[in-house]
């Protein structure tokens, strides 16, 4: 049996190697000159592998399609991923969040491992860009790559979404599905940065903070709420932080978004009143504006005066108890409302893809074409940060993989 595999990335790569490992003869089409370039680019170059944690608790970091992935994380659970990257020869650590991460601290090493594996069980790598899949009688024939014709029994189509657009993912798999009668649910951003209204952003512009809570409402109702580090732009903000919390903004346009950022999440209002109160004592003869050195990051003193709405050259002795408890709001609830997310091409991952409701959960198979399978980013699938999307592609290339060989 051959199978042809569209795309050399996690679910591909997992793809290819698991069918040649059960008999197949497997062709692998990668249009870049290395296989897994969007995995180097993971977790800061870190790759979070996958999360410690059993599969109730990765269905339950799955915002979208969640049952869809029952069969797939019953082929290849968390724990069985790892074992498999550690029977290869990469040593794998756990860290906050039950994030799994290489010992090594590189995304390199998972890389080599999978290429290691795939090149020893016989996959043939095609360095072609794919242009079009072929179907005879409701069946996948063929794959079109470089102006030649590959036949083949099976067709894997592991292309990812159509974020990080550099690494490859171009959106070409939802062309091919499209063609072939599959619906497409309109991709999105997910796990991006967000844009903020008003100036207060761009007047941070560059400043990273560390241990704040970010918490996310959508019309007033609570979402989200995380601990974590974030950046502010000259649009909005970023970092680990908001991209978690981006997950759970999908509805831009028909629902209001807004966030708090919690600056001392550590302290209660009373204790960070205390706090004021004994730094006003030392400065009480300042500016209002030189009395905060001590308790907020520099750039952030005339900003946070400024939506406290206190004369920055008020005297700090002259500062009110109303005016006092106002600021100690503002440190513990932050307002930024949020009108949208950046681009996808500067997302991690895209939300939608090939609907599922096309596609057997039990095999990967297409319910519209014979001998097409699914794997990965390119199905409406998605998760939030914490390695629960690689574990998503290593899951549905596993069972796409051996389904296609078995059958």
């Amino acid at each position: 049996m051959t199978i042809c595999v569209i795309g050399g990335g996690a679910a591909g790569l997992m793809a290819a190697g698991t069918a040649a490992e059960n008999g197949a003869k497997v062709l692998l089409f990668e249009k870049n000159e290395k296989v897994g370039r969007k995995i180097f680019i993971t977790g800061k170059g870190r790759c979070n592998v996958c999360n410690d944690c059993d599969t109730q608790t990765v269905l339950q970091n799955v915002p979208v399609n969640p049952r869809f992935l029952y069969s797939a994380l019953g082929c290849f659970s968390p724990q069985e991923v790892k074992d498999f990257f550690e029977s290869r020869g990469v040593p794998l650590k756990t860290e906050r969040g039950n994030r799994v991460f290489p010992v090594s601290d590189k995304s390199s090493d998972i890389i080599d491992a999978l290429f290691t594996w795939v090149k020893h069980v016989g996959v043939k790598i095609v360095q072609e860009t794919v242009t079009d899949i072929r179907t005879q009688e409701g069946q996948a024939s063929a794959v079109c790559a470089g102006g030649r014709e590959y036949g083949c029994d099976r067709v894997i189509v592991a292309t990812g979404g159509a974020s990080y657009a550099a690494t490859g993912s171009t959106g070409d798999g939802y062309r091919f599905a499209k063609a072939l009668g599959h619906t497409i649910i309109p991709p999105n951003p997910s796990l991006v940065p967000l844009v903020a209204a008003g100036d207060t952003c761009s007047e941070l512009m560059g400043l990273s903070l560390r241990n704040v809570r970010v918490t996310v409402f959508e019309n007033d109702k609570k979402l989200y709420s995380d601990l974590g580090e974030m950046l502010f732009t000259h649009f909005g903000v970023s970092g680990p932080l908001i991209l978690s919390a981006s997950a759970h903004m999908r509805h831009f346009g028909s629902k209001a978004y807004r966030i708090e950022i919690d600056l001392k999440p550590g302290l209660d209002e009373k204790t960070l009143d205390k706090r004021l109160l004994t730094d006003f004592e030392k400065y009480k003869n300042s500016d209002f504006i030189n009395a905060l050195g001590e308790l907020l990051p520099r750039k952030l003193i005339p900003v946070a005066i400024a939506c406290a709405k206190i004369d920055p050259r008020q005297k700090v002795h002259s500062v009110t108890k109303e005016q006092r408890l106002g600021l100690v709001q503002l440190l513990k609830a932050f307002p930024l409302v949020i009108t949208g997310a950046r681009p996808l091409n500067e997302a991690i991952i895209t939300t939608g893809g090939v609907s599922v409701k096309d596609v057997n959960p039990k095999t990967m198979e297409s319910k519209k074409v014979q001998g097409l399978y699914f794997a990965g980013e390119v199905l409406d699938v998605d998760a939030y940060t914490g390695g629960f999307n690689l574990q998503i592609a290593w899951s549905t290339g596993r069972l796409a993989g051996l389904s296609a060989a078995q059958e």
